[in-house]
């Protein structure tokens, strides 16, 4: 029996076409309006390993809604800005809990479970917005993303986050309970202004891949060699991606994918294969708890076929 280590290309490729024939495709998002107009048939990934080749098939190039794989990135800005005072705002453990619920909230006196729960990002975009204009803040939350993707081509889509706009009254809700505690700092308005735009950016997978390398390496991006954040740093957020990185699906995510990653319900999740790759994939079509049907069996397959579980093979 051969031991040879399977072909990029073709496990990408072979994925993609396995996805494309499957009939459970999962529920395209309709809370937010402009998400439900997606195609649930769209399906992209792109994986790119340590030496920069970047292996893609399907919708790859295509732009989609992040949603909530912004709070990766606003995450690594505001621990940028505050260090770990971030974590007197918001806490490090699973929520178990569905993304938007309030009832935790209440309980903990508006300390939220985790940063990639909205109250948790809400609070984190708070930090950003400190001592800024908001236009500024969502200017710099932008910038940071074209930079890291290689790519300033890539915009907010301003319909998502008008449609989130009119449609937010549970996130206005949790911003303004935090507020009544004191974490949340500035005018509700103004955070949830720049929280709205940031999960409105539209990337591609083969952005959202390349924007995702220094957490598979490290904490540097592997071919310019600047570093992002500390390796110390890029450990500690891929270990809050494990464990917190897909709602109170994440558990499930660990126990089949076995990497650090992330979710959003505009179909996309960016996972991470620690020194091996930066993986991107978009399917619309959403399971129970918010996560992309699709893009979560697919990365159970790559990962398989690959051996990249951080648990072993």
């Amino acid at each position: 029996m051969s031991d040879a280590v399977p072909d990029l290309d073709t496990v990408v490729r072979e994925i993609a076409e396995e996805m494309a024939d499957r009939p459970d495709r999962g529920e395209v998002a309709t809370y937010i309006p402009e998400l439900a107009r997606v195609d649930p048939k769209a399906f992209g990934i792109v994986v790119i390993d340590a030496d920069g080749h970047v292996a893609a098939a399907g919708d790859s190039d295509t732009s989609f809604s992040i949603q909530s794989i912004s709070k990766v990135f606003t995450l690594t800005l505001a621990l940028g800005m505050a260090g770990d005072r971030l974590w007197r705002r918001v806490g490090r453990e699973p929520s178990g809990s569905p993304f938007n619920s309030i009832v935790q909230l209440e309980r903990e006196r508006g300390i939220p479970r985790n940063p990639f729960i909205n109250a948790g990002a809400i609070a984190v975009t708070d930090t950003i917005l400190s001592g800024h204009q908001p236009r500024e803040a969502l200017g710099e939350i932008l910038r940071f993303m074209q930079f890291l993707a290689q790519d300033p081509t890539i915009t907010i889509d301003e319909a998502v986050a008008a449609s989130e706009l009119r449609t937010g009254f549970r996130n206005i809700a949790l911003a303004n309970y935090m507020k009544s505690f004191g974490n949340i700092d500035n005018p509700v308005d103004f955070t949830l202004g720049v929280y709205f735009h940031h999960c409105a950016i539209g990337m591609s997978c083969r952005q959202l891949a390349t924007a995702s390398r220094f957490l598979a390496h490290s904490g540097r991006n592997p071919l310019t060699g600047h570093s992002v954040v500390s390796p110390e740093r890029a450990k500690r957020i891929n270990a809050v991606m494990l464990t917190c990185g897909h709602y109170d699906g994440s558990g499930e995510f660990a126990y089949r994918v076995g990497l650090p990653g992330k979710s959003g319900v505009g179909g996309g999740i960016i996972a991470v294969a620690p020194e091996k790759a930066s993986i991107a994939v978009w399917s619309p079509g959403l399971d129970a708890s918010g996560n992309s049907h699709l893009g979560r069996i697919a990365l159970e397959m790559l990962t398989r076929r690959l051996g990249w579980s951080i648990f072993g093979a």
